[in-house]
């Protein structure tokens, strides 16, 4: 794994504005082409072989917490409860999830959390990454899979969606990023034979019995660029509960979505090669730790503690209480801490990207670095 710096394509702001890229410099930079990571073929193996390694152990975490109740660690609402086995008693589908690793390409790549319910990035890691090699290293390679794998799960989800075949999208649309992943990801859909209705969450109607779209149409499947742990605490939420609707992520994801999941595959699998040793309780680690909320997002409340000094990102997360984790130093390209985002879908790994900071905590505004493999 190799960090090199680059000449950006002329024209790049255009390229990526075609392909629906329209946020790409949120925050100043956000889309980096100014570098790439190389990775050799065996080191995308190991890549590839631990996502779905990960995958597979996060599978049957749920499966144990559900067997055993164990859903007051998760704070998840009594009235979910019920909702979650039937969900995962019903196979619901899952669509895809991002898992957070920290890896130089030595030894073997440790997870730092499971972005399993709302993952964005996505389309910048399926399409730009993609465009980008094509047009600076044609002769080389991705591991990138991302867009044939979404477009051939549409298919399989389809097989659960009733009549004329529609999914309703929908999140919060003031959001050019979220927008950006909820066109992308309606644009798959399309291509997998299915109609796909866009609907912001704050047009979703209840008639008494269904949820409705502004048509009054009831909505039968609806993929939810919205997190769970909001939707159960807010009122209209409460009808999910009688599961009137097939929801993407499935409600048995909340389970993964909580970084309450890291003690639990902890406690599953300790000295597991992909994971770090992690724990609800705060004395676990006399010194090098990190804190995590158990609901937060884009690195918002998480802390660093290590070589006597502590580094917080502001938020307004921690109310349902924190995890702690070992603290494992993220790979140092020169100034840049990188995370690399794995993704699965359905229970396929199906590429990566990379996100890189000054600070070792990656925010919604670290940068996107292309990668390939040779």
């Amino acid at each position: 794994m190799k960090r090199h710096d680059l000449i950006p394509r002329a024209d790049w702001p255009r390229k990526v504005e075609e392909l629906g890229f329209h946020f790409h410099s949120m925050d100043g930079v956000y889309w980096d082409e100014r570098a790439y990571y190389e990775f050799s073929e065996r080191e995308v193996d190991t890549l590839e072989a631990a996502t779905l390694e990960l995958n597979e152990r996060c599978l049957e975490a749920v499966g144990r917490v559900i067997d055993r109740g164990d859903f007051a660690r998760f704070q998840v609402p009594e009235a979910f409860h019920k909702l979650i086995r039937d969900s995962w008693a019903d196979e619901e589908p899952s669509l895809f999830g991002r898992f957070d690793l920290s890896w130089d390409g030595n030894g073997e790549p440790k997870l730092l959390e499971y972005n399993a319910d709302t993952p964005t990035a996505l389309l910048e890691a399926s399409v730009v990454q993609w465009y980008w090699l094509q047009d600076v290293f044609p002769d080389r390679d991705q591991f990138n899979s991302l867009h044939e794998k979404l477009v051939e799960r549409w298919k399989a989800i389809a097989d659960k969606v009733p009549g004329d075949r529609v999914v309703h999208f929908t999140g919060v649309t003031d959001s050019d990023e979220d927008q950006g992943n909820l066109d992308y990801l309606r644009d798959t859909a399309t291509q997998a034979g299915l109609q796909a209705e866009a609907i912001d969450i704050a047009d979703i109607g209840w008639n008494g019995k269904r949820f409705t779209d502004l048509d009054e149409r009831p909505i039968a499947v609806l993929f939810k660029l919205y997190p769970w742990e909001w939707l159960v605490r807010e009122e209209f939420g409460a009808h999910l509960a009688e599961r009137a609707v097939l929801v993407v992520e499935p409600a048995w994801k909340m389970l993964l979505t909580s970084k309450a999941i890291l003690p639990v595959l902890w406690e599953m699998f300790p000295d597991h090669p992909n994971l770090l040793a992690a724990s609800f309780e705060p004395g676990r680690f006399a010194t090098d730790f990190v804190k995590k909320p158990i609901y937060s997002r884009e690195g918002a409340n998480v802390s660093i503690t290590a070589g006597g000094r502590t580094l917080e990102a502001p938020g307004g997360y921690g109310a349902e209480g924190f995890i702690w984790q070992a603290y494992h130093e993220l790979p140092r390209f020169g100034a840049n801490h990188t995370v690399i985002g794995s993704w699965i879908v359905g229970r396929e790994p199906a590429g990566i990207g990379l996100r890189e900071d000054d600070s070792p905590i990656t925010k919604n505004s670290s940068r996107f670095v292309p990668h390939c493999f040779t």
